[in-house]
């Protein structure tokens, strides 16, 4: 299964290694990583592997986000087939 990672925030140091880090905690795997960095915001888009993730994704999930809002970041992780359906035409 996988899911989507979107982080939005202030440009600072860390925001890839500490988002990665977390995920890598859980035995996430990045598959698909883009990031840009626009007038000081930073925002990322990540595809994950969550067939390796160890414990529950809303374990994961409360992590993630707890460093997330840690730094004033907005961060969301959604399953992709949640993603998808909310994004179809």
């Amino acid at each position: 299964m996988k899911a989507i990672v979107t982080v939005v925030g202030r440009d600072q140091v860390g925001i890839i290694a500490g988002v990665c880090g977390t995920l890598a905690q859980h035995g996430v795997n990045v598959l698909e990583i883009s990031q840009t960095i626009m007038e000081g915001c930073f925002t990322m888009m990540m595809v994950v592997d969550l067939a390796g993730c160890q414990g529950s994704f809303e374990q994961l999930r409360t992590d993630i986000t707890a460093y997330s809002e840690a730094r004033d970041l907005s961060l969301r992780i959604q399953r992709e087939d949640i993603f998808d359906a909310m994004h179809k035409l």
